[in-house]
């Protein structure tokens, strides 16, 4: 049986904190119903960055230090050069539904996904295509017949791409290609519930978090659990690996409610714990 730990809260009150990355010695993610990216420095205070419309969600930067940010509503994808916030491409005719999460490699390649079609558990989830925006702002179906590609994550020689197929419940991983599309798509593993935000330690492990499970598991190929860790209270949404020395693990939470409910609420935390893994890839 694996060891389950329990993480410790950072910050609190938000309405639902995704897309977590450790960038630039500080804590960045989106919050969606706020309508705002927020950094959270190493004095735990919290600041908002950057007001994005339609809901902002993936974020990743580019080579040049700017950040691209999902908007999911618009389906479009964002620049934030630090002062404006302008259209970097427009996704739309590639996502069928809402995009969500990205993923942007070393030479400026932005992976982004999207629901597939409107959230209904009654119904079967409709496949979809993940899109990649080139350096040179192109936009191309990089793979398609994915179930809900969520969370990804590239390898450190930016060979390898990792996608969670939140309603597939598996990660499938595929071989990335000198022009941005992706090959060689296989199945990593099967998980036990839907993955969704996701990050890559240096032994080659995926951190998933499983909403479902209510917890953040450490996972090998082939799907065998190293590791599990246990939020607070409510659901842990995503995780990154990062801090000063590479092995704090990240955690955003949220409840299962209506977006009214998110707001009025605000039980969205920030949580945090180490573990015995250091970070690689990106985000």
């Amino acid at each position: 049986m694996t060891e389950l730990r329990t993480a410790d809260v950072l910050a609190s009150g938000f309405t639902f904190a995704e897309s977590p990355r450790w960038h630039d010695g500080a804590f960045w993610f989106s919050d969606f119903h706020d309508g705002c990216v927020c950094r959270l420095g190493p004095d735990n205070k919290v600041t908002k960055i950057v007001e994005v419309p339609g809901e902002p969600s993936g974020l990743g930067w580019l080579p040049s230090g700017d950040m691209l940010i999902v908007s999911m509503q618009h389906r479009q994808l964002m620049k934030f050069d630090g002062n404006n916030l302008t259209q970097y491409a427009d996704l739309s005719h590639i996502a069928t539904w809402h995009c969500n999460d990205m993923v942007v490699d070393k030479a400026g390649h932005a992976y982004v996904g999207n629901f597939g079609a409107a959230w209904d558990p009654e119904k079967p989830p409709s496949p979809t295509k993940l899109a990649c925006v080139r350096p040179d702002r192109s936009v191309i179906v990089a793979a398609a017949d994915l179930v809900f590609p969520n969370g990804m994550v590239i390898s450190d020689d930016s060979k390898t791409l990792y996608v969670a197929e939140t309603r597939a419940n598996r990660i499938s991983v595929f071989d990335i290609q000198k022009d941005g599309s992706l090959a060689n798509r296989k199945i990593w593993a099967e998980v036990e519930s839907g993955p969704d935000g996701m990050c890559l330690d240096a032994e080659g492990m995926l951190w998933v978090a499983l909403p479902m499970s209510g917890e953040v598991q450490r996972i090998s190929a082939g799907g065998k659990v190293h590791y599990r860790v246990k939020p607070t209270a409510d659901m842990p949404v995503a995780c990154m690996l990062g801090g000063p020395d590479r092995h704090h693990l990240y955690i955003t939470t949220s409840f299962n409610g209506t977006p009214e409910q998110m707001v009025s609420q605000r039980r969205s935390r920030i949580e945090s714990i180490e573990v015995p893994a250091v970070r690689a890839g990106r985000p």
